[in-house]
């Protein structure tokens, strides 16, 4: 197969566009167009061409991947499902996956704790904020440290609370509504007890 024509590409800085002859176009880098040493003219053989068409397809998955963590940040896992969902096989999306956590774009243990943060600042318990961990593909051995970050002295809740009743006592109907929000934000029963127990209210036993 015999290489058409390259150029650099004007809408990715780094990256090249190797035109072949049958009209096929592949995307690579600046560094591993030096690796190959390629030219306009060349002829690749059975192998030179597999070996360019795979080293293409790596370097297309590890371009998405940075433009997807560029946007937000994101787990390892959700990385690799994400690109995954763009086409790229389970090698490649691993490979791009470690190569971003390699050079320091990815973190999970950091990521975990800006997302238990996030979590607290929408008002969430530890319940709620176990579910986005999981949702968002944060290995289960970092919960408990992301978990650190959320408040321990029941502030949350009293905020919670406070901001609803403005001073005034509640009606039964009224307290089994805002409790049921709590248990739905993810606080245990026990915490909620405590917290009306504040207020001068009482729950039953759980």
């Amino acid at each position: 197969m015999r290489i058409d024509r390259i150029e650099a590409s004007r809408r990715k800085r780094g990256r090249v566009l190797v035109f072949l002859e049958d009209g096929a176009l592949l995307r690579i880098t600046e560094q591993e167009l030096l690796d190959f040493g390629l030219r306009p003219g060349d002829e690749l053989d059975e192998g030179g061409l597999a070996r360019l068409k795979e080293a293409a397809g790596v370097s297309n998955v590890k371009v998405t991947a940075a433009d997807l963590v560029g946007r937000r940040a994101m787990s390892r896992r959700e990385l690799e499902k994400k690109l995954m969902e763009k086409g790229a096989s389970q090698a490649e999306a691993q490979y791009a996956s470690q190569w971003m956590e390699a050079i320091g774009a990815i973190n999970d243990r950091e990521y975990a704790a800006m997302l238990a943060r996030h979590c607290a600042g929408l008002g969430y318990g530890p319940a709620r904020t176990r579910e986005k961990l999981r949702e968002k593909g944060v290995p289960r051995e970092l919960w408990e440290e992301a978990l650190a970050e959320l408040p321990e002295d029941g502030g949350q809740i009293d905020a919670f609370l406070a901001s609803k009743l403005r001073g005034r006592m509640p009606e039964e109907r009224e307290k089994k509504r805002l409790t049921d929000a709590l248990l739905r934000r993810g606080f245990s029963w026990g915490d909620i007890r405590s917290a009306w127990g504040r207020f001068g209210q009482e729950l039953p036993e759980d």
